[in-house]
Formats: structure tokens, C-alpha cells, sequence
């Protein structure tokens, strides 16, 4: 009696491991092309790189912002976009990530300031305006604008305010300093080596550029020199610096 034939049984079990392998290679490839695509593709948020910081001092404070308006790592479209807007004598915002939405945010702030003037007949303070942009950013949470904002001022009674929120208006108000943009981490780290509590304006000045010059040194989305605003209670003093031209 000859012994039973298996090959047929073995062929069907090949057929039914086929698929499952192919199944496998295909899992296997799509996961390689994810991998591949989240590290080739960057972020909207980083799409034209910037860098803003905010400082408090005594009876004044800081905002300061790089000058670089590029596309990417590969080109660098203008060296004098800075991304600070004076809102009035006491209250400067600045606006890190898509330079679009940037402009955007900014043209409808100055028709909401318009329209506040007009109502309260005077100067809207700080914390108030930090309330009205969180609002309007929130507004948009399911289709948001691509910033986010820095709020710097001073009160009434001369108070420094800094304030810096995410794209849908989530507010964070510490007393010492805020930061925005692609070269957040290097802001962080230089800003809590640098900075010491009351400063005065020239010492507030010196600390502010020198934690911006340093940051967007090591960031290549960021730099190309830099300006500063120092808010006082009785003026605005502005400057302009020269960074790397790389």
C-alpha cells in the first residue's frame, strides 16, 4: 500500500499563505512610505520659519522678532520682514508662522482695534486684547489660522504683560518672558540663562538681542538679524539688528 499523497494539501496551504504575505509587504511599504513622508514633509508652521520673543522689565517690556522671510531651508524671499505690529503706544503683538495668515490676523486686529476705539474711546490695555485674540483664534479651532501670537504692553499703572498663545488661542501669561516660533527651543534655553528680573530698559535691550542673536543662529528657518521694541511708559524706543547673513 503506498503512502498518502500530501502535495496537494501542500499546495493549498501555499495558496492560502499567499495573500497573507502580500498582505505583510504591503503593510511593510506603507509603513516605510509614512515614515518617509512625515520626515520629508515639514510642518505649515514652519513653512517661512520665524522667531518672537517677549521680555518683562521694570516698567517696561520688550517684543523682538528675526527679519527673515523664506521659504523653507531652500530660499530666502526678503531679509526685512520683521513680524512685530505696533498696536498702539502701549501694546505691541507678534505673529510667528504662516506669513499669510500672519497678514491676515494682523488687518483684522487693526479693524477690531478700530471698532474698540470708536465704542470705548480710548486704548484697549493688554489683558483685554489678549482675551479678544484668543477668542477670535478659537472661533476658528476647526479651521485655524497658522500663527501664533505674542502679546507684549503695559497697563495702566505702567505693569509689564506678555502673553503667548497656540494657534486656537490657548493663553499663557508668565511673568518673566514668552516665545514663539521655529527657534522656540533655542529662545527657551537662552532666555532662562539670560534673563534676571527688573531690568532696566538698556539692560532688558541688551538681554532681549542677545537671546534672539544667539537663538536664530542655531535655527535655519530663522535670522537674518533682528529688531527690538522697548515699551515705556512715556515712549517706544526701536532697533534694528545685524545677525548672520546666512
Amino acid at each position: 500500500i503506498s503512502p498518502p499523497h500530501h502535495t496537494g494539501h501542500r499546495a493549498d496551504l501555499s495558496l492560502s499563505l499567499a495573500p497573507c504575505l502580500r498582505v505583510r509587504a504591503l503593510d511593510s511599504i506603507r509603513c516605510s512610505l509614512s515614515v518617509f513622508v512625515s520626515f520629508s514633509i515639514m510642518s505649515i508652521m514652519e513653512y517661512n520659519g520665524g522667531a518672537v520673543v517677549a521680555m518683562a522689565g521694570r516698567n517696561c517690556v520688550a517684543i523682538a522678532s528675526d527679519t527673515r522671510f523664506g521659504v523653507n531651508q531652500q530660499l530666502t524671499l526678503a531679509t526685512d520682514n520683521p513680524k512685530t505690529y505696533r498696536l498702539h503706544d502701549h501694546l505691541f503683538v507678534g505673529l510667528a508662522g504662516l506669513a499669510t495668515d500672519q497678514q491676515t490676523i494682523a488687518q483684522k486686529l487693526k479693524y477690531r482695534l478700530n471698532l474698540y476705539r470708536l465704542r470705548e474711546e480710548r486704548e484697549i490695555a493688554p489683558k483685554a486684547f489678549s482675551n479678544m485674540l484668543s477668542s477670535m483664534l478659537y472661533e476658528r479651532r476647526f479651521g485655524p489660522y497658522f500663527v501664533e501670537p505674542v502679546v507684549a504692553g503695559l497697563d495702566k499703572d505702567a505693569k509689564p504683560f506678555v502673553c503667548a498663545m497656540d494657534l486656537i488661542g490657548a493663553q499663557e501669561t508668565p511673568e518673566d518672558f514668552v516665545v514663539a516660533g521655529t527657534a522656540t527651543e533655542q529662545l527657551f534655553g537662552m532666555c532662562e540663562s539670560l534673563y534676571q528680573p527688573n531690568l532696566e530698559p538698556e539692560d532688558l535691550f541688551e538681554t532681549i538681542s542677545q537671546a534672539l542673536l544667539a537663538s536664530v543662529d542655531r535655527d535655519c528657518l530663522s535670522g537674518w538679524g533682528g529688531e527690538v521694541h522697548i515699551i515705556e511708559k512715556d515712549k517706544i524706543t526701536t532697533r534694528l539688528l545685524k545677525g548672520r547673513q546666512d
